[in-house]
């Protein structure tokens, strides 16, 4: 039996769909190569990149009037392509919530105004200030905020309303419950949480807005060029796209962003719950804002931590360390983690305070 991986990133990939590539490792349904050896222009691997992005777009539930974009460079070459493309008419807008917000409004600033509308940060990152005390810009350029916090495991679970545009990062929060993409004007999310491998960036972009994008910059960090030529302006990170279509086909055999939500809410559900009702345990972020995805933990002895981890390892529990910013322990629990996962590490802590406590 495998162990449980509750790494952040890169993260859990659900088993059935691993034992589906390493069946087809080496040869592609008879085509007498392997994936990772195709021409991204050839038939065979345009069927693949075209029935991914199908199911995606079937998951979603995305409307026609959106460009749906497989690109590179991860969430991180995000913070600078939003500002270049969308951020030289005005002021841009963003929620500072977490450490990812912040590398974003970093990297914006360096090439457009911006204005910070709210921030958390002197609460260390505990939640995401009530959009009632938003300081927002009139006419903003756009609005950005990230949805998920996978760091402090923070989040903003209704999208805010506002007359700008609205972009969100939902790099660790896409897939895990449906959402309603026409309230956006750009979604994007780095792969390595729910989507699949890392190497592979979604962007949903919606086409009013991006007729609005710059074309003056390099073809590479244009999004029209890469919606002009379906995702491949250049060679596309094939194998991880071809991975992610099988996880997007994985997860409408299980029903669809319904089903799995409602059993992400029950695994979140059931590890606060254990927390909540513990003295020995303690999760920080405000209930209204706690991550469905990502919940960090601390122990009230914390000269525990590095046994707690020693033995978790050994009871094949995986990647339970918080980030080296926030310290503790963090749990991610994205779709491929199962109920039993939740249920093997609530068992574990159970055990872990009775022998500590």
């Amino acid at each position: 039996m495998r162990k449980w991986n509750f790494s952040a990133g890169p993260a859990a990939i659900p088993e059935e769909v691993l034992q589906e590539a390493q069946a087809e490792m080496l040869e592609w349904e008879g085509s007498g190569m392997s994936v990772m050896e195709m021409s991204h222009r050839s038939s065979e691997y345009t069927d693949i990149a075209n029935k991914a992005r199908q199911d995606l777009i079937d998951l979603l539930k995305v409307p026609n009037d959106y460009q749906v974009l497989f690109l590179q460079g991860g969430a991180t070459l995000q913070f600078s392509m939003v500002p270049m493309n969308f951020g030289l008419r005005g002021v841009a807008d963003y929620v500072l919530s977490g450490s990812w917000s912040k590398k974003a409004i970093y990297e914006a600033s360096k090439l457009v105004d911006t204005n910070v509308v709210c921030t958390s940060e002197p609460s260390n990152f505990n939640n995401v200030p009530n959009e009632t005390s938003w300081n927002c810009t009139e006419n903003a350029a756009y609005l950005h905020y990230v949805a998920n916090e996978t760091i402090q495991g923070n989040a903003l679970h209704i999208p805010p309303m506002t007359n700008a545009p609205l972009i969100s990062d939902m790099s660790s929060v896409i897939l895990s419950e449906p959402i309603d993409i026409s309230r956006f004007s750009l979604i994007y999310a780095g792969a390595q949480k729910n989507i699949g491998p890392a190497g592979l960036t979604i962007c949903i972009i919606k086409n009013d807005f991006l007729k609005t994008a710059s074309a003056e910059l390099p073809g590479m960090l244009q999004y029209a060029k890469h919606a002009d030529a379906d995702s491949m302006f250049n060679t596309p990170p094939t194998f991880a796209w071809y991975l992610s279509g099988k996880v997007f086909a994985w997860l409408k055999n299980k029903g669809g962003l319904d089903s799995i939500g409602e059993i992400n809410k029950l695994k979140a559900k059931k590890l606060y719950d254990f927390i909540d009702n513990s003295d020995f345990y303690s999760n920080p972020v405000n209930k209204e804002n706690r991550s469905i995805m990502n919940v960090p933990f601390l122990l009230k002895k914390p000269d525990l931590d590095t046994k707690f981890l020693t033995e978790a390892e050994k009871a094949g529990l995986l990647n339970l360390k918080g980030h080296r910013s926030v310290g503790g322990m963090r749990a991610s629990i994205y779709n491929a983690t199962p109920i039993e996962a939740v249920d093997a590490l609530i068992n574990f802590m159970g055990d872990f305070q009775s022998k500590h406590g």
